[in-house]
């Protein structure tokens, strides 16, 4: 028996699980894939309060040493159902093992959202991907696609300006959403272009991606681009599947909570990228994991 368990071992979950440890709290924090999450998929962080630079990997490891360091338990699994109705929460795992604690923090986060065009399934892994840094290194002197006008988007395709001989942002609005500093570097970049108000209908090639159909959404007119690469980065959806028929969504599948991180059940609270809230950042992510586990130190020290 637990006394908190944490689904989710990025920032939130991890952030969590230090504070949770460091008020001596008996704490396990679940993840189905590496501690991180989805820091691990960023090469630079730039934006995290007092570390002017660092690589998503060894910020990924330091705020899992720090977490270790306090006490909490990490466990790498798949999480395949929950039961938290009652007082004592109940996890269940895809390995058939159970898992009980007093309280719970959700963390599970979000993964990226597909396109649902042709040929993005088809392609995955051969031209198409969701991670500039992981990939970008496989297309040296090519010429990719970004698709999107967000954070991610931008950032991103600056980064594939580092092996791409050109990258052609495509955004189905006329404006980008990222950050204005982003957008001055993109703008300013010499290996970047643009194409407004397009969306993507199709992914082509044969053994790798080849080309790209897209479609002008004011003058509903098509064409193709050649590309040897495409990046999509066009949202998230969060990784809620495990807590559908349990009242705590909102219509986009994020769980909704107040300002302490509590849900509408008791003992149940959630943290980071997997929460409705206005902005999904790994400064927001930790200090939702604090919030939580301190919120969750003070509903056990009430029972």
């Amino acid at each position: 028996m637990y006394d908190l368990i944490i689904i989710g071992g990025g920032p939130a979950g991890l952030s969590a699980g230090m504070y949770a440890g460091r008020a001596s709290l008996k704490t396990l924090v679940i993840d189905k894939g590496l501690m991180g999450g989805q820091m691990q998929n960023t090469l630079e962080v730039e934006n995290y309060p007092g570390i002017p630079q660092i690589t998503g990997p060894e910020l990924s490891e330091q705020m899992y040493q720090h977490m270790l360091a306090f006490g909490a338990e990490f466990k790498q699994a798949e999480i395949a159902s929950v039961a938290l109705t009652s007082d004592i929460k109940v996890v269940h795992l895809a390995n058939k093992e159970t898992l009980q604690s007093k309280a719970i923090i959700i963390a599970s986060g979000a993964q990226p959202r597909y396109l649902g065009v042709p040929g993005e399934k088809e392609f995955a892994g051969r031209g198409v991907s969701y991670c500039a840094t992981c990939d970008g290194a496989f297309f040296r002197g090519k010429n990719v696609v970004v698709v999107g006008g967000g954070d991610s988007a931008v950032e991103e395709g600056l980064f594939l300006t580092r092996y791409a001989e050109s990258v052609t942002i495509i955004h189905r609005r006329e404006s980008l959403r990222a950050q204005p500093i982003l957008q001055e570097r993109a703008f300013a970049h010499e290996k970047i272009t643009f194409i407004w108000n397009t969306t993507v209908t199709e992914i082509l090639g044969e053994q790798k991606v080849t080309a790209v159909s897209l479609q002008d959404v004011t003058s509903n007119t098509s064409k193709q681009l050649r590309a040897d690469g495409i990046f999509i980065y066009v949202g998230f959806t969060p990784n809620t599947s495990y807590l559908k028929d349990s009242g705590l969504l909102d219509k986009g599948g994020y769980v909704v909570t107040n300002q302490n991180m509590q849900t509408e059940q008791r003992g149940v609270f959630a943290a980071g990228d997997v929460r409705a809230t206005n902005l999904r950042q790994i400064v927001t992510a930790a200090s939702d994991g604090a919030v939580a586990a301190m919120a969750s130190y003070h509903y056990l020290d009430s029972l």
